[in-house]
Formats: structure tokens, sequence, C-alpha cells
């Protein structure tokens, strides 16, 4: 924690406060925001630099290490790189194998995609709350001259949901795209206003038409929705976890040592959770892919 002192309540605020640029409402210029209220101002069309940024490092770290261990693969003795990536590409052709009975070459690369940057940027919750932030802090000081309590910096990307709702609605967009795809726009609209409520009676199922659709309707907006705020939902309970463990630090020697036990053990536990939600969100990326494949 910062040696200025700051109320708990601040010390929150500032590391649940993303970095962001944006268009202030009363000048009408692009900057980046001063406050949380100015980030708040500047609406939907701001950017949330600090979850791009590290969404795209995390992205290379991925693209990284497995394209070097594509590149050295051999048939002799493998490296134990090669042996790490063959055992999350057998992982996901397993997992691939048991959900989607179609055949689309792009959901495995997809599902593989999805598993690993979602387990990296949620990886990125076990690193002390602190170190990051400041960091930044200090560049935003030495170099920049910035008021030490306006540099934000969420290293997070799972925490913010603007990340989660933009991965969950990239895959909803290729269910639909393979539903139309697939099964046409009379089949994907019989989906829609056929079921589940049906009658041989043609004028009784024409008055299931309205409600069908409504059911139908509300499940296919919530499967985007659920993707979303579940990961949200437990990436940012978790991290609000280690912000909490970390005011202990500050309070006292007795409650320091208690504040370092309980952060390695929510550290392992953690895990654990980062593992469960990337391989939750792959999952139903390919649960629903396999949906838009098949015909009832």
């Amino acid at each position: 924690m910062s040696s200025e002192a700051i109320s708990s309540a601040d010390y929150i605020k500032h590391h649940l406060t993303n970095w962001t640029y944006g268009q202030s409402p009363t000048t009408g210029e692009w900057s980046f925001a001063h406050t949380a209220a100015e980030a708040k101002s500047m609406g939907f069309m701001a950017i949330h630099v600090d979850t791009m940024l590290w969404s795209i490092i995390t992205g290379l770290i991925f693209i990284y290490f497995f394209t070097k261990a594509a590149n050295k693969a051999s048939a002799g003795v493998p490296t134990g790189l090669q042996n790490f990536v063959e055992m999350i590409v057998e992982f996901i052709d397993t997992s691939v194998r048991g959900s989607f009975t179609a055949k689309n070459d792009m959901v495995a690369p997809l599902a593989l995609t999805v598993f690993i940057w979602i387990f990296l940027m949620n990886a990125m919750d076990l690193v002390p709350v602190d170190w990051i932030p400041e960091a930044s802090k200090w560049v935003g000081v030495t170099f920049f001259g910035a008021d030490p309590h306006h540099v934000y910096m969420k290293v997070v990307p799972s925490t913010d949901p603007n990340a989660t709702i933009g991965m969950a609605f990239s895959v909803f967009f290729l269910v639909l795209f393979y539903s139309f795809k697939n099964k046409g726009i009379g089949g994907f609209t019989a989906e829609l206003t056929l079921m589940p409520f049906q009658s041989k009676n043609k004028v009784v199922q024409g008055l299931f038409i309205p409600v069908n659709f409504i059911l139908e309707f509300v499940s296919l907006i919530a499967k985007p929705i659920s993707l979303a705020l579940r990961l949200f939902g437990n990436m940012y309970a978790g991290e609000m976890i280690f912000i909490l463990i970390a005011i202990m630090f500050n309070a006292g020697l007795v409650m320091a040592t208690l504040g370092g036990v309980l952060q390695l053990g929510w550290a392992i536990f953690h895990i654990l959770i980062i593992t469960l939600q990337a391989f939750i969100f792959m999952t139903l990326t390919i649960v629903y892919l396999d949906m838009a494949h098949s015909e009832h």
C-alpha cells in the first residue's frame, strides 16, 4: 500500500478505477480522466486503456510462447515448453470432441484461444495488488508530473465488464452467424417461434408463436449476458478480496501477519477459480456453437 495516508475507502476506490481516456462532456476535448467521477462522465465511448493494455499484453504472451513451442516442436525428446503446450492442446481437443458434434475447423482453435487468453487475464489477479499500480504511479509522477492520486492502473482485464461483455458478444455473434449459415433464416426463425410449446392445431400453434418467441428470445439473449457476468462477477469479487486483505498490512504487525497468511491461502485457492472460470467460458462457447450447428 502507498506510504501516503489515505482512507481504506479511497484505497479501494482507487484500485477499482480504470485508467480512462475519453471525451470530456464539459469541454468536448479527448483526454485522460483525472478522477473516477470524470471517467464516469465520459460515457460509453470512453476507452479503458489499462484493460486494453493488459488484454493485448496477455494475448501477446500467449502468442509468443505457443508460437515458440510450435517452431521448436520435434518428433524427438520434447522440451518442457513443448510438453506443456501439447498437454493443453490435447486437453482442448478432448473438450471439443466431447462437446461439439458437428465439423468446424474453427472451433478448436477458438476454444484454445478463449481458454488460454482468459486464463492469462485472470492470472493477473495473482500479482500483488500494489505492485503495478504503485509502479504506474511512480512513472506518472516522475516523468509526467501527474497527481499520484489520479494515476489509475487496473491490471485484471476480466474485472472490467467491458472486456467480458466484449468477449461474450463476440461468441454470440459467431453463434448467430453459424445459426443462420447452417439452418437458414427459416430454420432459425422456426427455432425461436415453434418451440417449446407445440400443437397440431394450426390456430393454437399460431397463438403459441408469440409466447415461444418471448421464451426463446430471452434464452438466446441470456447466453452472452450469463457468459459475461459470470466471469466478471467471480473475478471482481476475487480482486476485491485481495484488496481488502492488502488493507490489513497497514493495520499493525498482528494484522499484517494475518493478512499475509490470508493472502497466501486466497492466492492458492484463487488459482482454481481463475482456471475454472476460463474453462467454463470455453466450455459454454463450445456448447453454444454446437447448438448453432444442430437442428432440432
